[in-house]
């Protein structure tokens, strides 16, 4: 048995996590077009010619070491509209990663991505016990940065010279995590965040 096994994630008001499907591709391709996210440079969104390749290698991800990747399914009207993941799993020592983690441009800063993080945390320290969650996100990706750290996250460091993009560039990867000891109180901040009044939205979630 894998240590993260498919399942669906539901929370109260804004999300549902669904296991990734090829099936998935039209509705997850229409998702990054909202803001065409491809042209990311600091991310691994597929353009669309790439999309069958990037869930491919997410679904390989699944069956060879262990990871989970979703769908995020929009509640208020049932659209995809971005997508993440559980892997670098370490089943023997209880942790693992959150990330590959995208969102449609019309629903970031939204309750969305706070939504989604508290019921895989949850999901995460109250079912599959783990010690510890982390988060990596590149030097450059300054909103994933600051979105992460509002979570509660803690920054552990950053790993100079990691990895080498498709475009040649070396990337600096920041690394946070919460741990065990911590969750009780980051779920409590998550569930106050998801409770305060927002302002109104435009169509570019601002």
């Amino acid at each position: 048995m894998a240590f993260a096994e498919p399942v669906t994630l539901t929370g109260r008001n804004w999300v549902v996590l669904e296991p990734l499907k090829r099936e998935h591709a039209d509705e997850l391709l229409q998702a990054a077009k909202d803001g065409e996210l491809w042209n990311l440079w600091y991310t691994s969104v597929g353009d669309p010619d790439a999309l069958f390749s990037y869930i491919d290698a997410a679904l390989k991800m699944r069956d060879e070491q262990g990871a989970l990747p979703f769908v995020v399914r929009r509640k208020s009207d049932g659209r995809i509209v971005g997508s993440t993941r559980y892997f670098n799993v370490d089943a023997k020592n209880r942790r693992l990663e959150i990330g590959h983690t995208w969102y449609s441009r019309s629903v970031q800063r939204t309750g969305v991505n706070t939504e989604a993080k508290l019921i895989l945390l949850e999901h995460a320290f109250e079912k599959l016990n783990c010690i510890a969650v982390e988060f990596r996100t590149h030097w450059f990706n300054f909103d994933s940065r600051a979105a992460i750290a509002r979570l509660g996250a803690k920054q552990d460091g950053v790993l100079r010279n990691h990895q080498v993009a498709a475009n040649g560039t070396l990337r600096d990867t920041v690394v946070f995590s919460i741990i065990a000891s911590e969750w009780p109180t980051v779920k409590a901040h998550l569930r106050f965040l998801l409770n305060k009044p927002r302002p109104s939205t435009t169509a570019n979630g601002a």
